[in-house]
């Protein structure tokens, strides 16, 4: 299987668990990375600043009409939902809350799922609330493949749990096996990239 993009969504306990699995990722991982972090609205931009000091790949906020590209991470802004395109752009959006957030889970892995089908890749990891249960759902309808954190390894395992209620998954995984998983799903890309180290 060829994947195209890795979506991640978490929330309460999220920092800690994103910095895990970045920091471990090669500067040359080959797929674009978009991340939905539960976080306050007046926020500052401190956690891409945070993840992109302890990573080797460049970690950074999404801008409105970006293009996606491959070794970066990118975290929605804080108080807008963050979309992706047909032409596999971001969009930001102020729309109304969804799951009580903004930006939304379900707003990002929804989008992705469309403008990915079955190249996406979608993770949720630590939180207290359901936000990106139907986003994996609807990622894993049009075929792409959903990775859940073993609840028993979240600092708060409500999301897990919801996302694995919500549906079927491909792997449920301890936090620190996460990007050894992702690693080996996409060595085909990364050969392809020019480099898996």
């Amino acid at each position: 299987m060829s994947y195209s993009a890795v979506v991640i969504g978490a929330s309460a306990g999220g920092l800690q668990a994103l910095k895990t699995i970045l920091s471990a990722l090669p500067g040359s991982f080959p797929l674009p990375i978009a991340i939905v972090q539960h976080i306050a609205e007046r926020s500052d931009n401190f956690m891409a600043e945070l993840l992109n000091h302890a990573s080797r790949i460049a970690v950074k906020e999404a801008e409105d009409k970006e293009p996606l590209s491959p070794g970066t991470a990118y975290l929605a802004p804080p108080g807008y939902h963050l979309l992706i395109e047909p032409d596999r752009s971001f969009s930001l959006s102020v729309d109304e809350r969804v799951n009580y957030a903004c930006p939304s889970i379900d707003v990002l892995f929804e989008s992705s799922a469309e403008a990915f089908d079955e190249s996406l890749i979608g993770i949720i990891l630590t939180g207290a609330n359901a936000d990106g249960a139907q986003g994996l759902k609807a990622i894993k309808k049009y075929g792409g493949l959903a990775i859940v954190q073993n609840p028993e390894s979240a600092e708060h395992p409500a999301m897990p749990k919801a996302a694995l209620a919500a549906t079927d998954v491909d792997y449920v995984v301890n936090l620190e096996q996460l990007t050894p998983l992702l690693l080996q799903l996409t060595a085909q890309e990364a050969e392809a990239y020019g480099t898996n180290g």
